[in-house]
């Protein structure tokens, strides 16, 4: 059985987030990757929600009918988008999941407003103190970019987003290049020592086996600094753009570590 998905807009001053809802239960919120939206999730927020959870899904500014400031603005500000949703929603503090560009929102809406987040988990994500580097950056954008043939397209795609034996074709659609532009920018503007840590609250790091940008090293590094609030599992068989490459793997992974948040006293 599916559970019907619904839209909300939610008004922050003069932004207005769109967000995709579904399920019932404790609140898990899905955030996408660099110039994504939330359709990408689709297949994970529906097994989700069969697990008896509550799925949220903001779609960024720009995407969808989600509108605000596109310049001027950094991570504080995305995070504080998905902040006014989970109010808004009034289900609790939500276990918090990023794929990707959408990790760094998570660990800085966990910093910034620890009462809205149980736990995150953070998605191929390249947790390290300096970007991406510039060729994978560029693989990224023309990734995004429509103007180039399908076949280069397709190259920069298994490059930064696929694993071997994977089709990169389903990401040839899906992309917003001014979103993408806007994220990029929002994201070097804000240093990476302020969402480094996600605050203090739990996080599951799901670490692709294949990703050029987090690679399986970063995750036991991020561990070794953070300490026993960190759970790293390694994804296998995928890269950057894990979620559409293993979302059962995925979905399993976070229904088990939600269950534990909520279920087990140990963890409460």
């Amino acid at each position: 059985m599916h559970e019907v998905v619904s839209r909300a807009i939610v008004q922050r001053g003069d932004e207005r987030i769109e967000v995709l809802e579904e399920g019932e239960g404790r609140t898990i919120v899905l955030l996408p990757s660099l110039g994504r939206g939330a359709s990408d999730f689709d297949p994970i927020a529906a097994r989700l929600a069969q697990a008896g959870y509550r799925v949220l899904r903001p779609q960024p500014r720009g995407i969808g009918r989600s509108r605000g400031p596109m310049s001027g603005i950094d991570l504080h500000d995305y995070a504080a988008d998905v902040a006014a949703v989970i109010e808004q929603d009034g289900g609790g503090a939500a276990f918090v999941a990023g794929h990707a560009f959408g990790n760094r929102v998570t660990r800085m809406l966990a910093t910034d407003r620890p009462d809205l987040v149980r736990a995150v988990s953070l998605i191929a994500a390249n947790v390290g103190h300096a970007p991406s580097p510039p060729v994978v950056r560029e693989a990224i954008k023309a990734s995004a970019n429509p103007l180039l043939p399908d076949a280069e397209r397709l190259q920069a795609l298994q490059y930064a987003f696929f694993a071997p034996g994977h089709d990169a074709r389903s990401w040839l659609a899906g992309w917003h290049p001014e979103v993408l532009a806007a994220q990029r920018i929002a994201g070097d503007r804000t240093s990476r020592d302020e969402d480094y840590a996600a605050g203090t609250v739990p996080i599951l790091y799901l670490q692709p086996d294949h990703d050029p940008l987090a690679h399986v090293e970063d995750a036991h590094e991020f561990k070794r600094a953070l300490g026993e609030r960190v759970t790293v599992m390694v994804i296998p068989h995928c890269s950057h753009a894990a979620i559409v490459e293993q979302p059962e793997v995925i979905s399993d992974a976070l229904i088990a570590y939600a269950r534990a948040l909520w279920d087990a006293p140990s963890r409460q």
